[in-house]
């Protein structure tokens, strides 16, 4: 029963020290200005025994505030009653303050619940005046605080809807921002998979064909031979095949085809030269012995280095950008720095880049070109990182590891 009633509700910090509060100062005064002469308390028991009580209520101001203000209305007639005096205790008026302000903050003005609350205040007010034979002034003193106890409890309500409005729009937007980059990463990673697959089919075509070619030139005394080639042969173009079928679910419904080889790093020099003709100074220098690489891991770098100078060009403000390609024993690290000062359109707490917001190639990274660039070269078992660098201006580095050639220990 009273699980049902108080629900998981339980008093506060600030509920119990106004409760102590209350009851102290209604001790007090109780027994302080016991005596017989006017203004003094003849009886100070009943006095006190309301204070308790309405010290007690107060613990559960939040919970019942409307019941719980006439109910304090209810203990001061019975106060009066029992102590048979005019005196009005300073601990009632107190907590028919702090009741007005919960009754305000506890419900929605315009509701019939605020209306029934307003009523109960209007009502203790009058309670209030009738402990009194004040004039007119006193009655404007008694209305001030009793206006200004129920407009700061609908303020504090505007507040607290106000605070929680921002933080279910702030909670939505992050659950928004955070299904953009997984929609984001899925898109990269279903384009990452039409590039591979063009680089794929080309190399199992190309298979398929030396096949052909090795199994036309053997003579009829290698009739196994051709047999097993044959087969290879036929399952290579069923391979192709089905990569065809499976791009074209990748694709989907009226996405473009490619059909072309995907560059690599043997094609960086036209990149460079287009980025040079579009205004920004690149700097290409090759450190170490290179090498042939995997295609999709050469596709890889290359769109990296595509993406960063491509964001550099257009939001970095730079006037040169420098692109560093290292062979290592074990690896290929990828380093594109620039001498912007950002302030792209991404505003206050972007890297002034535009990796959060813009493609590099035609393909549209739909406002997440960090996080494809990443894609890629997790997909290679590598990392990538991002941030400025000492002395002004942006670095992106990229490291792919690579299988040690062969002869090197």
């Amino acid at each position: 029963m009273l699980r049902r009633l108080f629900g998981d509700w339980r008093p506060t910090v600030l509920d119990v020290l106004l409760s102590l509060a209350v009851g102290t100062a209604g001790l007090v005064e109780s027994f302080g200005r016991q005596g017989s002469q006017p203004g003094q308390i003849g009886d100070p028991v009943p006095m006190a025994a309301g204070a308790v009580v309405a010290g007690t209520m107060l613990l559960l101001r939040r919970r019942f505030p409307v019941t719980l203000l006439l109910a304090l209305i209810a203990v001061g007639l019975a106060v009066r009653a029992v102590s048979g005096g005019g005196y009005y205790a300073a601990w009632h008026f107190y907590s028919t303050l702090i009741l007005v302000h919960t009754v305000a903050s506890s419900t929605e003005p315009r509701s019939r619940r605020g209306f029934a609350g307003l009523a109960c205040v209007l009502a203790a007010y009058a309670f209030v005046q009738t402990f009194q034979h004040n004039d007119v002034a006193e009655l404007m003193i008694g209305a001030v605080f009793v206006g200004v106890a129920y407009g700061s409890g609908i303020l504090l309500r505007r507040q607290m809807d106000q605070t929680l409005r921002l933080a279910e729009r702030a909670t939505r937007l992050e659950v928004e921002r955070e299904a953009r980059a997984r929609r984001a990463v899925a898109e990269e990673r279903a384009r990452i998979a039409r590039e591979l697959h063009d680089i794929v089919s080309h190399n199992v075509s190309v298979m398929t064909l030396h096949t052909g070619g090795v199994r036309m030139r053997l003579g009829d005394e290698h009739a196994r031979e051709r047999d097993m080639l044959l087969g290879v042969e036929q399952a290579g173009r069923e391979a192709v095949e089905e990569l065809r079928l499976m791009l074209g679910v990748l694709r989907g419904t009226g996405a473009p085809g490619s059909g072309a080889l995907q560059p690599g790093l043997d094609q960086l020099d036209e990149l460079v030269t287009h980025v040079r003709e579009a205004g920004l100074d690149v700097r290409l220098r090759i450190a170490g012995e290179p090498r042939p690489l995997p295609p999709g891991l050469g596709l890889s770098a290359y769109r990296v280095i595509q993406e960063a100078l491509t964001n550099v060009l257009k939001h970095a403000h730079a006037t040169g950008a420098d692109v560093v390609i290292t062979y290592g024993r074990t690896g290929l690290d990828v380093e594109i720095t620039d001498d912007g000062t950002g302030g792209g359109p991404d505003g206050p707490g972007s890297d002034g880049h535009g990796f959060d917001g813009h493609g590099s190639d035609g393909h549209g990274s739909d406002g997440h070109g960090l996080i494809g660039m990443r894609e890629r070269a997790a997909m290679h078992g590598g990392e990538l990182s991002a941030g400025s660098v000492p002395g002004g201006g942006y670095g992106v580095v990229a490291r792919f590891p690579l299988e040690a050639p062969v002869g090197v220990r």
